[in-house]
């Protein structure tokens, strides 16, 4: 019995190293981009198109790799997943040309597709009903440090190399994958492989995304798509608005993202669970959406370090409590459709990930200040369809 639990706790702490270390590997290159921009003389709106390619890729292959972890197993996909991010992140690394970076970000995409159903499906294998939220929670964890730690990291092994971030991201992959290959095994035999994937019902993605424009739930997916246009626009360029108006270091960049996620998370973990509480999902994401727009229109006035990092601390605040709670919402009035509302939910946030970087870069490029005002305007826009969306309207879509 005890070998057992051994045994379990060993895999677990496998797969949820598997999932931080690809979250290590992003933000480790959040700090360097700035400068890794200057030397492949890269555009505002190129780095925003990088950003959008990544999720576009990861939009794309999401519905196949959700019915490959059920046909071909979960520990195939994973190391698939895993190889693929560390190639992903080496051809990142080598790239002299712009295309190569665009393969690589294409591939990052897919990597994503693949490792985070694959850990979940594994997970959920190896988990008891009772244990399962535990285990949810501890891979929500690993995430959160993975892009925690990842731009402290890469800001200080920066001072190597600009290209060093990526090269230390891609190691981190393939050693996963070395011992993922050694340490993890398929939970699911070929018969209970066979039998889920007889049973899993083909998904419709056109059938559902026509299904999503129905007006008991466009309205929130609207939501869903303003949240993520907004805020991939504003995080997309937080690095290189830093560098290039206030000439910060990638140790400074990195020093404020790291502050900043620390800071959000311990609020989050701790506060979070109360605000629902005290206020309800639907006015704590008002709230979110308010802070949010004000302080990224108050980004483009302030100037110290100081001022940047609690500005910034905020912000991201904001933005970390503004994700769950839309999330919960949804769940909510989501009734008897929780797959349905949860991948459109996905779908149409991969939507706005995809479009926000892009324009944000665009208008990088014209003035630095444009894509705080832009976020600014868009999250507003986002607090006056939540004023539409009806609380008989709410109780309508969970029956």
């Amino acid at each position: 019995m005890q070998k057992t639990i051994n045994v379990q706790n060993s895999v677990m702490l496998i797969l949820l190293s598997n999932v931080f270390i690809a979250f290590l590997g992003i933000g480790l290159i959040i700090p360097v981009m700035p400068s890794f921009m200057d030397i492949m003389d890269l555009s505002g709106k190129t780095m925003g198109y990088l950003v959008a390619v990544f999720a576009l890729a990861q939009l794309i292959m999401s519905p196949f790799a959700g019915r490959w972890v059920d046909q071909y197993g979960r520990k195939k996909i994973i190391l698939i997943g895993l190889f693929l991010f560390g190639t992903s992140e080496l051809i990142f690394g080598l790239g002299t040309h712009v295309s190569v970076l665009y393969i690589s970000r294409i591939l990052g995409g897919i990597s994503s597709a693949f490792i985070m159903p694959g850990v979940t499906a594994y997970l959920a294998d190896i988990t008891s009903v009772q244990d399962r939220s535990k285990a949810m929670g501890y891979m929500s964890a690993a995430i959160s440090t993975g892009f925690i730690i990842g731009p402290g990291i890469g800001g200080f092994i920066a001072e190597f190399g600009v290209r060093i971030p990526f090269y230390s991201a891609a190691v981190f992959a393939f050693l996963a994958c070395l011992l993922s290959i050694f340490i993890l095994k398929e939970p699911l035999t070929k018969e209970q492989l066979a039998e889920i994937a007889a049973n899993t019902k083909q998904v419709n993605f056109i059938s559902d995304l026509k299904r999503s424009f129905h007006p008991l739930y466009f309205i929130a997916f609207i939501i869903v798509f303003v949240l993520a246009f907004g805020l991939s626009a504003y995080e997309t360029i937080f690095s290189l608005f830093s560098d290039r108006k206030f000439g910060f270091t990638a140790k400074d960049i990195a020093s404020i993202i790291t502050i900043s996620s620390i800071f959000g998370v311990i609020v989050q973990v701790f506060m979070f669970g109360k605000l629902v509480d005290m206020l309800g999902e639907k006015k704590l994401i008002q709230l979110c959406l308010i802070v949010g727009a004000g302080l990224a229109f108050i980004s483009t006035m302030i100037s110290s370090f100081l001022a940047v990092l609690v500005v910034t601390s905020f912000i991201f605040l904001a933005f970390d409590l503004l994700r769950p709670a839309l999330t919960t919402f949804l769940s909510i009035t989501a009734g008897k459709e929780q797959g349905f509302i949860a991948g459109m939910n996905s779908t149409y946030t991969s939507l706005g990930n995809i479009v926000g970087p892009a324009m944000g870069g665009i208008l990088f490029d014209v003035n630095i200040h444009f894509p705080y005002l832009f976020a600014a305007v868009i999250l507003l826009i986002g607090l006056s369809i939540t004023l539409v969306w009806k609380e008989n309207s709410v109780e309508r879509l969970a029956k």
